[in-house]
């Protein structure tokens, strides 16, 4: 959920709000014109990369919520469709960067490709509660059986 919240923020918010500035300024901090470095600019593009990144945070915190494996085994899906061909293009355009800013670059869009694994194959809590509890009425339930009929062979 503190992943898709920080996405949001920081790759959903900002080029919705002002996609100049996260065109030239992205990430910030140190680092500065990964965006820049990679061709001109383009408007509808970084507004459009942004109602992206907002709408898979607002999915991520949703399943992250509602805590349950198929809707989030989904959810990973889709951040594998996207995090896997981001990251792919990130490391094969490496040089566009300055050298310190190489594995920054490649490393930040990899998390996404971690966070759509661990979402994709990570159980549910809800779901592994719910088959524990389904899994103890059945043993429950076979013992009663299993009782009943020792006490139908005892009967004269």
């Amino acid at each position: 959920m503190l992943y898709g919240l920080l996405t949001g923020i920081s790759t959903g918010v900002w080029p919705l709000l002002a996609p100049h500035g996260f065109y030239t300024d992205f990430p910030g901090g140190p680092w500065q014109g990964w965006v820049a470095m990679d061709g001109p600019y383009n408007e509808h593009l970084i507004r459009d990369f942004g109602g992206l990144n907002l709408a898979m945070a607002a999915v991520l915190v949703g399943v992250a919520v509602l805590g349950r494996s198929a809707p989030a085994r989904l959810t990973g899906l889709a951040v594998l469709l996207f995090a896997v061909p981001h990251t792919a293009y990130h490391w094969m355009h490496a040089d566009h960067f300055p050298p310190a800013d190489r594995v920054p670059a490649v490393g930040a869009a990899a998390i996404g490709v971690l966070v759509g694994v661990l979402v994709l194959v990570l159980p549910s809590r809800k779901d592994a509660a719910a088959a524990e509890a389904a899994a103890a009425r059945e043993a429950g339930t076979a013992r009663a059986a299993a009782a009943g009929r020792k006490d139908a062979g005892a009967r004269p």
